[in-house]
C-alpha cells in the first residue's frame, strides 16, 4: 500500500521539476483581512523589475527566476488598499511573502454580500486575458435565481431563453445558445437532451457553484468550439479558504398560480485535512411546483375576404413539478510547495413531472365556419349531411429524468519559470423517459343535428377566447368525448459522454522589463451521443372509454377549456386495462425506428502560442489546430403499401440502417492584447477564429414524419460553424469599488445553420408529407454589436446613502445571414434574415442597498424579440417576443453567522409570447403565463 501511494505521489508531482534550480523564486498568499480566504486574480508587482503575477483561485502567486537582491512587491485588488511590502531575496532557494488586504478606507474587503461580489467580478475581469465576464459564489446568493441559467442572465450582454417560465438556455450577445460551450471544472459538459449540443443549464443548482466565467474570446489554449461564449462553472475547492467552513440553507418556495410551498436546501463546507490536503463539497435539494396556462395557434389562412383565422387553435392547462439534486465532492492535495493534485466529482439530477391537459378545434376542414375581421363562428347547423365539428381532448402525463456527471483528475504545476497542467476526465449526460402517456386523446363529433355553434373571438391583444353559443350542454358533457387514440413512450433514451486527456506545458524567460512564456498543449476527446426511442400507438379500445371515465378538474386561469381528465387518471386507467387496448403495429415499429441514431465524434488538437508580459502590456498570439472524425448513424424507414389477393391494403414496413463517415481540420489562430497604462485603465483587443460544430441529431441520417405529414429529416452533410471574430473593449475602474466598461464586437461566420421549413411537399420512401423542416447551411452571416457596464458602490455619498449600489448594462446586437430556399410554388427564393435566437437589444439593471445587516436588491432583465424558426416565407417565421422580468430580494443577518431572507421572482408575471407577421397584424402562436413565485428562508454559516 506504501508503494502505491509513493507510485500515485510520483505520477501527480511528475510535473514539478523539483530537480530543477531557480535563484531567487517569491512565492505568496493574498487574502482578505482575515485572512480566512485567498483572493483570486490579484495583482503582485516586483516595482523594480516591472514583472507582475495575478494569484490563482487559493490567493497564490508565483516568480521565478528573481535575481538576488531586494524588491518592492506590490498588490492591487478592485476595492482594496494598494499594499507594499520589501522583500529581500537571496541568490538561491525560494522566499514567500504575504499579503492581507483591507478595503479602501479600512475593514474587511470580504463581507458576504453584494459590495464582496462586485469586488470579486472586477477583480477577476480586470487580471482576465480577453473578454470575458464573470459571475462569483456570493453574487448567486445575492440574485432569486432557481438555476445557474437564471444566474447569468445578470451579466453583460447575457440572456435567457426559457421553459415553463424557468431560466433554461443561456444566449450570450443575442446569439443562439447553441454557438455557447460549457465547462464544468474544465470538463466540457455533454448535453442531456438528444437533438442539442447546448447545455440545459436548469440542470445545474446554483448553490454547488464558487463561480462562472463567460469567456466571450479566445486564446489557443482553450477549446476552440464556441461562437458566442464559453462558459466556465467552477466548484469550490478546498484551498478556497485558508480555514474550515460550513454553511447550511433551507427556503420555501411558493407559486402564486399552483399555491403550494416546496421546500430547498442545501449544504457546502470545506475541510481541511492536515496543512496540505482538505476536502471541499456540496449538496443541495430544491422542488418546485408550479401551473402554466398556455393558449397556441397554428395554420393561419385567410378567406377571399382577406379576414385571417387560425385553423387550429389549442388551450393547454399545464401542472410540473421539478426536482433538482446536486452534488459535488473535490478532493486537494500540495503535493509540493509548486504542485496541487485533485480530483473533482459533480452529479446533477434534474426530475420533470409534466402534466398537460389539452382542447383542440381543427377548423381546416370545417365548413361551416365563416371569418371576419374579430373572429370566427363555427355553426354545426350548415353543415352538409355526414360533416362534423371534431373537438379533441388529451392529457398528457410525462415524467422525464436528467442527469449530468463528471469527474477530472489532475494537476497544477507552478515553479516561476516552469508550468504544467494535465487532466484526464469522464462526463456523461443522459435524458431518460420510461412510461409517458404523449398523449391519451378523447375526440367527440358534432353533427349538423347537434346544434353546436362555438365563437371564437380575436379581439384580445395576445390570444383568441372561444364561447359555446349554442350547444354547451353536450359540448362540455365529457361522456361524448370518446377514446380516440394513446401514444405511449416506453423509452425515450439519450445517451452523451465523452471521455477526454490534456496536458499543457509552458516556459518563461524572465526579462529586464516583462516575461516571455512559450506555451504548447495538446488535447484528445472521444464522444458518443445515442438516443434510442421506442412507442407504442393505441388505436381503439374493446370497450367503452370516454373521458367520464377517467374526469378531473382543471386550474385554468385564461378562460373555462370544458372538461378535462385526472393528471393521473388516464395512466392509472391505462395500467389496470391494458389489454383492452388495441395495439397498431405498423405506425408504432415507425415511429420507434425513425428517431433513432448514433453519432461518433472524436477531436484531436494542439496548440503553441507566445505570451509577453509586464505590467502595462500582455500580449498573446498562437494558433491551436482540432482535426474532427464522425461516424453517423441512423435509420432509413421504407414504408410501402399494396393490396392482396382480397383487395385488401397491405402495409410494408423496411428499416434500414444508414452509415456515413467524415473527417475535417479547422485551424484557429488567435491574437490577444492587452493594455494597461495606467492602473484603472485596460484596453483590450483580440482578434481570433473560432468554430462550432452541428448537433448531433441534425447531422444523423434519420427522418420522421407524423400524422398530420409533418416531416424532419437529418442532414449528415452538414458544414460546422466557422467564425472570424474581433473584439474591442475598454474598461475604467474607479477608486472605490466600481468600473465602466465598453466593448465592440464584429464576427463573419460561414455556413451557418438554420432549420428550413418548407410546406412544398413531396414523397420520401415512399411516405407522402405536405411540409418539411431539416437543418441546412446558410451563406454568410454578421454579427456586430456594442457592450456598455457601469458599476458603482456609493460609499462616496453621505449616510444612510453610502449603502447604495448600481450596476447596469446593455448589448446591442446586428446579426443577419443569407439563405435560399424553395417556396410554396417551387421557385428558388433568396432572402436576408436575423439569425435564430439573437435579439438585437438586451438590458440588465441592478439597484442595491447594503449597510448594517440589511441588504435589499431589485433587478430587472430585458431581451427584445428574436427570430425563433425559420419559415418557408417571412409571414410564416416564427418571433418570440420581447420579454421583461423584475425581481426583488431582501436579506437580514441576524448575526455574524446567521442570514435570513426573502425573494420575489417574477414580480411583473412576465409572459412568453410567440406569433407570425400574417396578414398585416401579429398572429399568436404560443402564449403562456406563470404568475410569481415567493422564496424565504434562512443561511447559517459556521
Amino acid at each position: 500500500m506504501k508503494r502505491s501511494i509513493q507510485l500515485l505521489a510520483g505520477l501527480l508531482a511528475s510535473a514539478s521539476f523539483a530537480t530543477i534550480a531557480h535563484a531567487g523564486e517569491v512565492t505568496g498568499h493574498v487574502t482578505d483581512a482575515t485572512g480566512v480566504r485567498g483572493l483570486q486574480s490579484a495583482t503582485v508587482r516586483i516595482v523594480e523589475l516591472n514583472r507582475t503575477a495575478e494569484t490563482d483561485r487559493a490567493g497564490t502567486y508565483v516568480f521565478g527566476d528573481v535575481p538576488a537582491g531586494t524588491y518592492t512587491l506590490e498588490t492591487r485588488y478592485v476595492g482594496a488598499e494598494v499594499t507594499t511590502q520589501s522583500v529581500t531575496v537571496p541568490a538561491t532557494g525560494r522566499i514567500s511573502t504575504d499579503f492581507n488586504l483591507d478595503a479602501i478606507g479600512g475593514g474587511d474587503i470580504l463581507v458576504t454580500g453584494q459590495i464582496s461580489n462586485l469586488t470579486s467580478a472586477l477583480s477577476r475581469q480586470r487580471a482576465a486575458d480577453g473578454v470575458e465576464s464573470v459571475l462569483t459564489r456570493d453574487a448567486v446568493g445575492q440574485f432569486p435565481d432557481q438555476n445557474v441559467a437564471e444566474s447569468l442572465r445578470r451579466l453583460p450582454g447575457v440572456n435567457i431563453l426559457n421553459d415553463q417560465g424557468e431560466g433554461r438556455f443561456v444566449a450570450v450577445r443575442g446569439l443562439n445558445p447553441n454557438l455557447n460551450s460549457t465547462s464544468l471544472n474544465g470538463v466540457r459538459l455533454p448535453a442531456p437532451e438528444a437533438d442539442v449540443r447546448q447545455v440545459a443549464l436548469d440542470v445545474v443548482s446554483s448553490d454547488t457553484i464558487e463561480s462562472i466565467e463567460v469567456k466571450k474570446s479566445f486564446t489557443p489554449d482553450m477549446d476552440g468550439d464556441f461562437v458566442g461564449a464559453s462558459i466556465e462553472i467552477n466548484t469550490t475547492s478546498a484551498f478556497d479558504s485558508r480555514k474550515n467552513r460550513y454553511s447550511l440553507s433551507a427556503e420555501g418556495s411558493w407559486n402564486d398560480y399552483s399555491g403550494k410551498v416546496t421546500p430547498k436546501g442545501s449544504l457546502d463546507f470545506v475541510q481541511k485535512l492536515g496543512d496540505d490536503f482538505g476536502v471541499a463539497g456540496s449538496v443541495s435539494y430544491y422542488k418546485r411546483k408550479f401551473e402554466t396556462d398556455n393558449v397556441e395557434a397554428a395554420d393561419w389562412t385567410s378567406d377571399d375576404d382577406d379576414n385571417a383565422y387560425a385553423e387550429t387553435l389549442e388551450y393547454r392547462d399545464y401542472d410540473v413539478e421539478r426536482t433538482r439534486i446536486n452534488a459535488a465532492l473535490s478532493f486537494d492535495w500540495r503535493v509540493s510547495d509548486t504542485t496541487k493534485a485533485y480530483v473533482r466529482g459533480n452529479w446533477a439530477q434534474f426530475d420533470d413531472q409534466e402534466y398537460r391537459r389539452r382542447t383542440t378545434f381543427d377548423f381546416g376542414d370545417f365548413g361551416g365556419a365563416t371569418a371576419s375581421a374579430s373572429g370566427l363562428t363555427l355553426d354545426t347547423g350548415s353543415l352538409d349531411d355526414g360533416d362534423a365539428l371534431t373537438i379533441e381532448r388529451d392529457h398528457k402525463d410525462r415524467f422525464e429524468r436528467q442527469r449530468i456527471r463528471s469527474v477530472a483528475i489532475g494537476s497544477d504545476t507552478d515553479t516561476g519559470t516552469w508550468k504544467f497542467n494535465w487532466q484526464a476526465s469522464y462526463a456523461k449526460s443522459t435524458e431518460k423517459e420510461t412510461f409517458s402517456l404523449d398523449p391519451m386523446r378523447f375526440a367527440a363529433e358534432f353533427e349538423n343535428d347537434s346544434g353546436v355553434a362555438i365563437n371564437i373571438d380575436n379581439s384580445g391583444r395576445y390570444f383568441p377566447r372561444y364561447s359555446v353559443t349554442s350547444g354547451a350542454g353536450l359540448v362540455n358533457d365529457a361522456s361524448n368525448y370518446e377514446f380516440d387514440r394513446l401514444e405511449l413512450t416506453t423509452l425515450s433514451d439519450g445517451r452523451d459522454e465523452e471521455y477526454a486527456v490534456k496536458a499543457d506545458l509552458a516556459h518563461t524567460f524572465a526579462g529586464t522589463s516583462g516575461d516571455f512564456t512559450v506555451q504548447a498543449g495538446a488535447k484528445a476527446r472521444w464522444r458518443k451521443k445515442t438516443y434510442d426511442f421506442n412507442m407504442s400507438r393505441f388505436d381503439g379500445y374493446d370497450g367503452d372509454l370516454t373521458l367520464a371515465d377517467v374526469l378531473g378538474s382543471q386550474t385554468y386561469r385564461l378562460l373555462d377549456m370544458g372538461p378535462v381528465a385526472n393528471k393521473r387518471g388516464s395512466a392509472d386507467f391505462y395500467l389496470a386495462n391494458t389489454a383492452g387496448f388495441e395495439f397498431n403495429p405498423e405506425d408504432s415499429l415507425i415511429d420507434s425506428s425513425i428517431s433513432d441514431f448514433g453519432v461518433r465524434e472524436d477531436i484531436i488538437a494542439g496548440y503553441l502560442l507566445g505570451r509577453w508580459d509586464s505590467s502595462t502590456l500582455r500580449v498573446i498570439g498562437g494558433v491551436r489546430m482540432e482535426r474532427t472524425h464522425n461516424e453517423l448513424n441512423g435509420n432509413l424507414v421504407a414504408v410501402s403499401v399494396s393490396e392482396d389477393e382480397e383487395g385488401e391494403d397491405v402495409t410494408a414496413i423496411d428499416v434500414s440502417p444508414v452509415a456515413y463517415k467524415r473527417n475535417y481540420t479547422n485551424w484557429l489562430p488567435s491574437l490577444t492584447v492587452r493594455w494597461s497604462p495606467q492602473e484603472n485603465l485596460v484596453a483590450r483587443f483580440a482578434g481570433y477564429k473560432t468554430l462550432m460544430r452541428p448537433n448531433f441529431a441534425d447531422m444523423a441520417p434519420s427522418y420522421s414524419i407524423n400524422e398530420d405529414g409533418e416531416a424532419e429529416f437529418g442532414n449528415p452533410y452538414l458544414k460546422p460553424y466557422q467564425s472570424w471574430n474581433l473584439d474591442a473593449g475598454f474598461e475604467y475602474y474607479f477608486t472605490n469599488n466600481g468600473a465602466f466598461t465598453f466593448g465592440a464586437f464584429y464576427k463573419s461566420i460561414d455556413d451557418f445553420i438554420y432549420t428550413q421549413g418548407s410546406t412544398a411537399g413531396g414523397t420520401f420512401n415512399g411516405v407522402e408529407y405536405t411540409e418539411v423542416d431539416q437543418a441546412v447551411n446558410g451563406g454568410k452571416a454578421e454579427v456586430a454589436g456594442v457592450e456598455l457596464g457601469y458599476s458603482q458602490v456609493f460609499s462616496m455619498l453621505p449616510a444612510p446613502f453610502d449603502g447604495l449600489l448600481a450596476q447596469v448594462n446593455y448589448t446591442y446586437t446586428y446579426a443577419r445571414g443569407s439563405i435560399s430556399y424553395e417556396n410554396d410554388g417551387g421557385a428558388q427564393v433568396s432572402r436576408r434574415i436575423s439569425l435564430p435566437s439573437s435579439s438585437r437589444n438586451t438590458f440588465n439593471a441592478v439597484i442595491g442597498y447594503e449597510k448594517g445587516p440589511i441588504s435589499l436588491r431589485a433587478a430587472g432583465t430585458f431581451r427584445d424579440k428574436y427570430l425563433d424558426e425559420v419559415g418557408s416565407s417571412v409571414d410564416q417565421d416564427r418571433i418570440v417576443n420581447q420579454h421583461f422580468q423584475l425581481d426583488l430580494s431582501a436579506k437580514y443577518k441576524v448575526t455574524e453567522n446567521i442570514r435570513v431572507f426573502a425573494d420575489w421572482v417574477n414580480v411583473n408575471n412576465a409572459k412568453y409570447y410567440a406569433y407570425q407577421n400574417f396578414a398585416g397584424a401579429q398572429r399568436l402562436l404560443q402564449y403562456e403565463e406563470y404568475g410569481s413565485t415567493v422564496k424565504f428562508g434562512a443561511r447559517v454559516s459556521f
